[in-house]
Formats: C-alpha cells, structure tokens, sequence
C-alpha cells in the first residue's frame, strides 16, 4: 500500500473513530498517535454530547484541557471557533444551547459575544428572551440586529426590484379584470354597434373603472401570529415589511397577534424592535387578526394581506371561513403563508388552510424571494 492510501486510511479511521466516539476504542478504533487536533475534537465533541472522556496532553504551544484547566463554555466555544468551519460551528453551538442549559449560557455576556451570530441563534434569544440578564439583553439585541440587518441586505435588492417592477407596470397599463369592469360605460359607448337584426350588441372597446385608482398606493397589511411554531417565519416577516415600508408607492402596516392584537407599524424602520416586542406563545385568534387588518384597509381593490399563521385556529372554524370570504369578495387579496424561509418546515392546519385557500385565499410556503414575486402577480393583475 503506497503511503497516500496509508494517510488517506488513517484519515477515514479517524473520522469514524470521532463518529463512533471512545467506545469504538474497545473494538481496536483508535486515534493515531500524535494526532493532536483530533484529540482536541474529540474532547469538544465529547464535552457536547456528554462523552466524559478523559482529556489528552495538549501539544507544546496549546492551551491544557486537563482537569488543571477544566473545559468551560467559553472555553469550548473558543475552541470550535478555531477548528470548525461556519457551518459546522453553527450546528454544534445549537446543540451546545439544547445540552448544556439555556441559563447557563444566556447569563453570561463572554459566550454570546463568542458565538457565531446566524438565524438559529436569534430564534434561541427571542424564545428564551426572559432569561437574559441585562448585559446580556442589551448585547442578545446587538446580535438580533446584525443577523436581520445581514437579511435585510441580502434581501432589499431583489425584492425591491420586483416589487417596483410591478408597480410601474401597474401605474402606467390598464388592468384589465372583470371586477374592474364599467359596465354602463361599456354599453353606453357602444349603443351604435346594436344590431337590431340579431338583438346583440357588438362590443368593439370595453371600458374599465377609474382610470386614477392606479396612482393610489398600493397597501400591504402583514399579520404575524406569534405561536412559537411560527417563530422563523417571523423573523422574515419582520425583514420584509421593513423593506416594503422603504418603498414610496407602498403603505405598510405590521401587527403581531395571538388572541390580541398589538400593532408595530411605527416599529418597521427597526426589525429588531419588532423582534423584540413579540411575546411568543398563547392562544391564536386569526379571525380577530384578519377582522383588525379589515379595518385598516382603505382600496380593497389595491391591499394585499399577508397572513403569517399555522391555521390553528382558537375560535369556531367557520368564522375565520367566512371572515376570509368576505374580504375575498370585497376584493382584499390575500396570502396566507404557513411558512416564510429558506429552511422553514411548514407544520399547520392543512385542512383549516385549504378551506381559506376555497374562500379566496393564496396559501404558500415560500422563499422571501418567492412572496415577492406572488405579489408582483397580484399587482400587476
């Protein structure tokens, strides 16, 4: 066996052998000697999921993890830091934070300021927000503020592209859809095409309401239910109402609910105030929320309501039906999202959301991306 094959072993037995964990050893698995940075894994591995191996004599230059110098989580942290990629780093910290005790970790500022900020990281903070002490409150907000910021960066450009695109197509061409249909001015203008012979009327040009409404703004109401299950989901939510609030021909408003309503419009210029305010957990009331994002609308014809929910309805079913219906029919379109993300696994009410999908509602689980697009369509009719 040439030496590569022998490395290339060496390096597969010891990947299997970190996977397998010191019980492998018994069956004659073991680290090759010398192999420092493994061992160092090992212990990190072995402190997250509770293995209890006994430490090894740390290389010349390296700091000691023996009992002498006893494994902390900023220590650990520190450790994953230099010997993991991102993505690596991000899974382990998220076990580190369901292992290890949210207390222990959220109290204390030097391991927030160590851990590598990502979504994931902000769901743990605002789910466990009572636990933070306040250093740790006001540092938890500086990392909210930068991983939304980071969204927010990533998203505004093509999310404001498509928007606007729709809008000027809006603004500038007819739209030419029966509800916006004049009928008495299509049959008016065209008495001179009546054929007496057949009793038809021969319609060579049809005419559409109210030519102005399409330099009214168009409105974006979003409702985010504050269930636990719906947490990701909000995050984004947040994001793209402070995006949408950003351009001029759109008038946003934003409100969370559970079995109240607590409206955080003038929150929009800072997500991670939005963020902040939400109380998770609590009953849901979405036929109260749809009722509440009603009386905010002011051109059924140009509101688009977005409704971040798992359809688990608190009420009697039938209401939040026909609460959906009756703003369908007024012309309100709506968007029932039951997830809103990149990695959001939608868990809901399929059978509450394909009766509001009847009613005339839009049920999606999407990318930012993708609702940005869904309303496009709708905006340009």
């Amino acid at each position: 066996m040439t030496p590569n094959h022998n490395a290339l072993d060496r390096q597969t037995l010891t990947r299997w052998r970190l996977v397998l964990g010191k019980s492998a050893e018994t069956h004659g698995l073991g680290l090759a000697p010398g192999d420092e940075q493994s061992r160092r894994i090992e212990q990190l591995l072995g402190y997250l999921f509770g293995e209890g191996s006994a430490p090894s004599q740390p290389a010349r230059g390296q700091a000691s993890l023996a009992p002498g110098h006893p494994m902390t989580i900023p220590r650990w942290v520190d450790e994953v830091n230099e010997l993991f990629p991102r993505q690596a780093r991000e899974v382990m910290e998220r076990e580190l934070v369901a292992r290890r005790g949210l207390k222990a970790i959220l109290e204390k500022p030097e391991v927030l300021e160590r851990i590598e900020p990502s979504t994931e990281l902000v769901k743990t903070l605002l789910t466990h927000k009572g636990l933070l002490n306040e250093k740790t409150r006001v540092l938890a907000r500086k990392i909210i503020d930068q991983v939304v910021q980071e969204l927010k960066n990533k998203l505004r450009l093509q999310v404001l592209r498509t928007i606007t695109g729709a809008i000027r197509r809006d603004q500038h061409s007819p739209r030419k859809v029966f509800r916006n249909l004049d009928l008495k001015r299509t049959i008016r203008r065209n008495l001179h095409h009546f054929d007496r012979k057949t009793q038809k009327l021969l319609v060579s040009r049809i005419y559409y309401h109210a030519a102005e409404s399409r330099h009214q703004p168009w409105q974006v109401i979003i409702a985010v239910d504050q269930s636990g299950s719906m947490l990701e989901s909000a995050i984004f939510s947040a994001v793209m109402a402070s995006i949408f609030h950003a351009l001029p021909a759109v008038r946003t408003s934003l409100f969370a609910f559970d079995t109240e309503v607590a409206d955080l419009t003038e929150r929009l210029n800072e997500p991670v105030d939005v963020l902040m305010t939400m109380q998770l957990g609590g009953g849901t009331d979405i036929t109260r929320a749809l009722q509440y994002a009603e009386q905010l609308v002011r051109q059924p014809l140009r509101t688009i309501v977005v409704l971040v929910t798992d359809f688990h309805e608190g009420r009697p079913e039938a209401m939040l039906i026909q609460q959906v219906k009756r703003m369908a029919q007024a012309g309100i379109r709506m968007i029932g999202l039951a997830a809103l993300g990149y990695d959001a696994r939608p868990a809901y009410n399929k059978s509450t959301a394909g009766k509001c999908r009847k009613a005339g509602m839009d049920i999606l689980s999407c990318t930012p991306e993708s609702l940005a697009e869904a309303m496009a369509r709708i905006i340009r009719g």
